[in-house]
């Protein structure tokens, strides 16, 4: 039987180590529905040609049937990070939304556009890929 990392602790299981563990569950758990979530949400934007997002993507200079892609894996990647019964399918998932991140980041920074957001949601999934990782979920 695989140990929960936070169960790794040399002394028994207290009242205190109970309440952590739960904490940080719920914190997994709400930073990575916000991830999902918002990635299934920009996925259907994506997909249906939402006319601010066809905005941004002339903006970035990117083809706009590369939208069509994206949608598809963006909304693929959030239902992996919520259901996915394989741990490399989440994995791929992490890895693939870092790498679209990294791409948003720098397709902004190129043109001179704010990138602060797509910065904020790659720390945010850096933070629960390492949560998941350590098992605290």
């Amino acid at each position: 039987m695989m140990l929960n990392a936070l169960d790794r602790s040399s002394g028994p299981v207290t009242a205190d180590s109970a309440r952590w563990r739960k904490i940080a569950r719920v914190g997994y758990w709400l930073l990575t529905g916000f991830i999902a979530v918002t990635m299934i949400f920009a996925g259907g934007a994506y997909l249906t040609g939402h006319g601010p997002t066809v905005a941004g993507f002339a903006r970035v200079e990117f083809p706009i049937y590369a939208m069509k892609i994206l949608g598809v894996f963006k909304i693929a990647g959030g239902l992996a990070l919520l259901f996915a019964p394989w741990r490399t399918l989440k994995e791929w998932a992490y890895a693939g939304y870092v790498f679209n991140l990294i791409g948003a980041i720098a397709a902004h920074a190129f043109t001179d556009q704010a990138y602060g957001p797509a910065a904020m949601v790659l720390v945010m999934t850096l933070i629960s890929y390492g949560q998941w990782k350590k098992r605290w979920m």
